[in-house]
């Protein structure tokens, strides 16, 4: 099953009482169909239709393919997977004020922004109708798959609440000299919880459903956060470098600093500046709205530094880590050398998410 079966560009009254999730001898009043089409189908179909890098499904696919099984039979996971990330990035969108995503405007912007938030927080329950087609008949399997999903949707959501939040107070207490190392942790943090999470749970997914021994789940589900959380911190680095699309960059450059968010070069800063430069640096951006120019000179600073180059080596060293612990445990083939391939390019290739 495609995207196209999980979300079709045109809803029948089957599939609508799916997302409804209705009794099947519950009366549709007329026109319900293509009301449940515009308000929970078309806002993330117009955000699937940009595109993206789509690699969490192909990363999930050689996984699956790597540890034995059948990635063919698992078309309803994965597509639940983009499905679900493209709704997490409608919410995000919205939460964090960004106007443009994957080169077009956001979806909070070319719809009706209540109706986004709506949409995008449905999408995250489209696993269930996915697990539903390729669920293991073992009870006790069902219930850990379905524990590991509703587990990783806390997790989600509080890395998303921590990153809304802010992280102020706590580089306010870095760049006075009493941080002891929280704020390069409390990023790491949100990142694993924010991206991380997702990757592990869906990692943990496969490997349930094509029966992988207890350490191999559990080595996947670690080396799926690693590259989560590496795919966030390289994210952060782009954001000052940049993403560009037939030419058009795909979001604003920068849009972290403009925001007066601290993300992870920002945190490998404290330690690279010294403490009035830092200081400088920090009171500048701080707050929301920092203008293009003093945007542009916190980036030189950031780069000239090394904190751009800290971050990029702190993804790498990530990533090496966890495949480190799993590849012993995966029997040497082509699909293993694909998952490994796979990994890589999705942390280092310029990107749409």
């Amino acid at each position: 099953m495609s995207i196209d079966g999980l979300y079709p560009q045109q809803l029948g009254e089957s599939v609508a009482r799916e997302f409804l999730a209705c009794r099947q001898d519950c009366v549709l009043p007329p026109g319900t169909v293509a009301r449940v089409q515009g308000a929970l189908v078309d806002p993330v179909r117009y955000l699937i239709e940009e595109g993206g890098g789509r690699w969490r499904p192909y990363l999930i696919a050689a996984a699956i393919d790597a540890l034995g099984g059948d990635s063919t039979q698992c078309g309803p996971l994965l597509a639940a997977l983009e499905v679900m990330h493209t709704g997490s990035l409608m919410v995000d969108d919205l939460q964090d004020g960004s106007v443009v995503r994957r080169g077009a405007a956001a979806a909070h912007v070319a719809f009706d922004p209540a109706l986004v938030l709506n949409a995008g927080t449905a999408a995250f329950f489209v696993l269930d109708r996915a697990l539903r087609l390729v669920m293991p008949t073992d009870p006790r399997t069902q219930v850990s798959m379905y524990q590991s999903y509703m587990g990783m949707l806390r997790s989600a959501h509080a890395g998303q609440a921590l990153d809304i939040a802010g992280l102020r107070t706590v580089m306010d207490a870095a760049v006075a000299g009493d941080d002891g190392g929280g704020v390069l942790g409390a990023v790491r943090l949100t990142h694993t919880l924010k991206s991380g999470a997702p990757v592990r749970c869906f990692m943990e997914l496969g490997a349930y459903g094509c029966g992988a021994s207890t350490q191999q789940r559990e080595a996947l589900a670690r080396f799926g956060e690693a590259i989560g959380t590496a795919y966030q911190i390289t994210d952060d680095v782009q954001d000052l470098t940049g993403v560009l699309r037939s030419g058009a960059p795909t979001k604003q450059v920068g849009e972290d600093l403009r925001n007066g968010k601290v993300s992870m070069p920002l945190a490998h800063a404290v330690d690279l500046l010294p403490q009035p430069d830092m200081a400088e640096l920090w009171s500048q951006v701080r707050q929301p709205g920092t203008d293009r120019e003093t945007v542009d000179r916190a980036i030189k600073v950031l780069t000239s530094c090394g904190a751009v180059h800290a971050a990029a080596r702190e993804a790498d060293e990530l990533v090496k880590a966890a495949w480190s612990g799993l590849e012993p445990l995966l029997p040497a083939s082509a699909a293993v050398e694909r998952l490994r391939t796979l990994a890589q390019e999705a942390v280092h290739r310029t990107r749409l998410a």
